[in-house]
């Protein structure tokens, strides 16, 4: 629809690591959802930057985790200081982001005419 979200990052290392993206929007149109994850729980990736985007919505809520759940293991938050927030953005904070991501979660506001 109007809605859209670019993952783009540079990384190094891992082999044959499976990634999803999902994005979706919620039944009223007011709120849209957009998630980056590995299944399989952690990566082996070495991020050096990521940066999400969103078109067509504002973000509300984002969280980025170092590793995701998988086999008993639950999400691993990364620290608030290593990524930051805009509108339409989610991405490393340079410096502080310690190359670690396994998921990132969206969620963001589409505009809507009020009656």
């Amino acid at each position: 629809g109007d809605y859209s979200c670019t993952f783009t990052y540079s990384a190094q290392g891992g082999t044959n690591e499976q990634w999803e993206m999902n994005i979706g929007v919620s039944e009223d149109n007011l709120l849209f959802s957009c998630s980056v994850w590995r299944p399989q729980g952690k990566s082996y990736l070495f991020f050096t930057q990521f940066k999400a985007e969103v078109k067509g919505a504002k973000i509300e809520h984002a969280m980025a985790y170092s590793q995701a759940a998988a086999g008993g293991q639950s999400d691993i938050p990364l620290k608030q200081e290593e990524f930051e927030m805009t509108e339409t953005t989610v991405s490393h904070r340079e410096g502080k982001f310690r190359f670690e991501l396994s998921k990132l979660m969206i969620v963001a506001k589409t505009p809507h005419d009020e009656l």
